[in-house]
């Protein structure tokens, strides 16, 4: 029996268990010394002068300011829009002014006190709505750092012939990552030998392009090393580029190594979070309930500059019409800038904000047709062989019919809404039970993989232990584990006998970022295919004979290293066959492969404190080959958890562009005690395009969580919610004016 299918051990459990992994901060360097950021106060302005106040040693101190830097100031990703330290026009508050570096902690906090800026203030915009109506001119010609249309069909000609037409418009907030371990780094950098970097990161290559454009230096001068990382979900993605290039500044400056670790609240005021949304949605369905046409406006609040809100509007436009199929469609897409710290990638990437509203907008719809909600998704699945929004043609087998039988079975999802109808007749507490279907793209949206050309070797070293090297990261999720699992089966050998290599620039290809649930299903075919490579080279060269067991695949690498050299196996991504995608016109093949799921919730709602509780959860996924069970259930788990955070309890509160309650005290995510039994079924179907048909599934959870929990809302009182993070005070005034209207 093959290793993947196995629930084997984490690789790297047993170090971060014991306390024997390292991250960052257990890191130090002889005479290094710490950094810190002074930023802005305000949300808009230019910044006239910098003032460094009395009875601080500044002799002490390693300065940085914008005039410092040799290369270019800015943030090499998408565009070039956001500098590494303000040079003259501040955009957003805690934009990076100037760097300071001190042997002391305590004194660098006291210099950062002592930092104050003459500033002269602009008016800031700070809302979606106010930045589409242009009230004030922040970003280019007309605040939008992206755009895009998918249009099918004709929907302007379907509205007169329509016997339902329902309109209405969903919000969603931003919502911070929150991974376990700060941002952090420590930079070492001279202009002769170059600068290396350790940090918390999630892609490596991302750092070093940057690092490259910021201080001028040839590719072979930038080295990038991932320490041991506690969490990411996105916010380690594009943010550690700005603090690993604030550490080299400070470290090419002070000639020493240089140590920065953010505080938390810090981190949560400063770095990127999930971006806001407002999702107009205007559909057509027949007297029959068939859907005829559907008009969306998706507008994201991008913050300050560009990041990646151009492929988080992306994925998000194209999932806007859910699993669904409709001859006549247009979604319309922006993300806008506000005076706000840039949004970024959190887990899901655009899809759980227009999830969010076309599933609630299902159950609206069904209510105003007269029919209950499965059934009018019934009638309008997408099925094999019809095209998505981007015209798109589904050719791996589709049946949400049966996700969505198995989902009422294994909840008893109709015996439930009987049984709750009857319990709220005569009790105070309302229990709903509710359910969202939805489906996410594997992988970068269209040209995306193309463009990044990702690549990963497998090698044997000289006793027979092969070793994986690719730049995707261990940030919680299994990489290492699964990597092991993926190689081991391809060579038909133990994954005891497999290392993962540390994601490190100098030794690892780049095998593209650690986003997109693109690492199991993209990265892990190219380790899938590397491995073979290798396996049939032992094979032609005549040092291995099928069949074989490991020891005797050892020896044969032993002796092929013995007499030719370094044996490897290489990888690099080739799109399936007949993939065919227009940037310009956002048509064809999104993605090569979809993960399908239906999600139950089970909630209860308390009128007197209007709090709400998740009770129970079901979660049925078609997923491809399963990897390894025990760490792709807890994907899921996770996933579900900080979607239910996320519905429920995260709610960031801004002033001035500013998140003001900056610390887990009052920054609220769901706890043990707040998280429900989480049930969860994997089908699988489709195995044609990841490593023995494995498709990703990191993000999946995050798109159907909330809307699965708010439909369940609705269930239980009879009210629609149009807008996430739904607190308890956010539910009283809703209840409180629909009551207020009635009478």
């Amino acid at each position: 029996m093959g290793e993947i299918g196995k629930s084997i051990i984490r690789k790297e459990g047993k170090e971060k268990i014991t306390g024997q992994a390292r991250y960052i901060d257990d890191i130090t360097f002889r005479d290094m010394i710490y950094g810190a950021t002074v930023r802005s106060p305000i949300p808009r302005g230019l910044l006239r002068n910098i003032f460094f106040g009395a009875g601080i040693p500044w002799n002490e101190f390693t300065i940085v300011t914008a005039q410092d830097i040799i290369g270019s100031n800015y943030v090499e990703l998408i565009a070039t829009d956001q500098p590494f330290l303000v040079h003259n026009q501040i955009n957003h508050p805690e934009e990076p002014i100037v760097l300071l570096a001190h042997p002391s902690k305590d004194m660098l906090e006291k210099g950062r006190a002592a930092v104050k800026f003459d500033i002269d203030p602009l008016p800031p915009i700070l809302s979606i709505e106010d930045s589409l109506t242009q009230k004030e001119i922040i970003w280019g010609s007309d605040n939008l750092l992206k755009s895009c249309l998918l249009e099918k069909g004709n929907v302007d000609a379907v509205w007169e012939d329509a016997a339902f037409i329902i309109e209405d418009s969903y919000e969603t907030g931003a919502q911070e990552q929150l991974y376990i371990e700060n941002q952090g780094v420590i930079a070492i950098a001279d202009q002769k030998t170059g600068i290396t970097v350790w940090g918390s990161i999630q892609c490596p290559y991302y750092i070093h392009k940057a690092l490259m454009t910021l201080f001028s230096l040839p590719t072979e001068k930038i080295r990038v090393i991932q320490a041991e990382t506690g969490g990411g979900f996105g916010g380690k993605e594009e943010y550690p580029t700005m603090i690993s290039g604030h550490a080299a500044l400070l470290a090419m400056k002070s000639g020493k190594p240089v140590k920065i670790i953010y505080s938390r609240s810090e981190d949560m005021a400063a770095t990127t979070k999930r971006h806001p949304s407002r999702t107009k949605i205007k559909m057509a369905a027949d007297k029959d309930g068939i859907l005829l046409g559907i008009d969306i406006d998706f507008a994201l609040d991008g913050g300050a500059y560009v990041t990646l809100s151009p492929v988080v509007l992306s994925r998000g436009s194209i999932h806007a019409c859910g699993v669904y199929y409709c001859e006549n469609l247009r979604v319309r897409g922006r993300a806008v800038a506000t005076n706000t710290p840039p949004h970024g990638a959190f887990r899901g990437f655009g899809a759980p904000q227009s999830t969010f509203a076309i599933e609630r907008h299902m159950n609206k719809a069904a209510k105003e047709i007269g029919i209950a909600p499965e059934e009018f998704r019934r009638r309008n699945f997408i099925k094999q062989g019809q095209s998505t929004a981007t015209k798109q043609i589904i050719q791996e087998r589709i049946d949400f019919d049966v996700l969505l039988n198995e989902a009422f079975r294994v909840s008893d999802y109709h015996e439930k809404l009987k049984q709750f109808a009857l319990h709220n007749q005569t009790n105070k507490k309302k229990k709903g039970i509710g359910f969202a279907s939805f489906m996410h793209g594997v992988g970068f949206t269209g040209s995306g993989e193309l463009y990044l050309a990702s690549r990963a070797n497998v090698e044997a070293d000289k006793d027979g232990r092969i070793h994986v090297l690719a730049s995707s990261t261990e940030i919680g999720q299994g990489t290492n584990t699964i990597f092991s699992q993926i190689a081991a089966d391809a060579l038909g050998i133990s994954s005891d006998d497999v290392d993962v290599v540390r994601p490190d620039t100098k030794f690892v290809p780049d095998s593209g970022p650690t986003v997109a649930s693109r690492t199991c299903s993209i990265v892990g075919k190219l380790v899938e295919n590397a491995a073979m490579e290798l396996r049939q080279t032992l094979i032609s060269s005549g040092y291995l004979k099928v069949p074989y067991n490991k020891e005797e695949f050892k020896a044969a690498c032993k002796s092929y290293y013995e007499n030719i050299g370094p044996l490897k196996g290489v990888s690099q991504y080739k799109p399936p066959k007949n993939f065919i995608w227009d940037d310009k016109t956002y048509t064809g093949d999104a993605y090569a492969s979809y993960g399908f799921a239906v999600y139950v919730a089970e909630i209860t709602v308390n009128p007197e404190t209007y709090e709400t509780s998740v009770d129970n959860f079901y979660a049925i996924q078609e997923v491809g080959q399963v990897i390894n069970p025990v760490l792709a259930t807890g994907q899921i788990e996770g996933g579900v958890v900080q979607g239910i955070g996320y519905t429920l309890y995260e709610k960031v509160v801004w002033k001035e562009g500013r998140m003001i309650n900056n610390q887990m005290t009052n920054y609220i995510i769901p706890t043990a005690r707040d998280t429900p039994p989480i049930h969860v079924h994997f089908e699988e179907w489709n195995k044609q395009h990841g490593p023995q048909g494995a498709k990703g599934i990191g993000e999946l959870p995050l798109d159907g969580t909330s809307p699965a929990i708010i439909n369940a809302v609705e269930n239980a009182i009879g009210i629609s919610i149009n807008a996430i993070p739904m607190l308890p005070e956010d539910l009283f005034k809703v209840w409180e004016g629909k009551s207020s209207s009635k009478a």
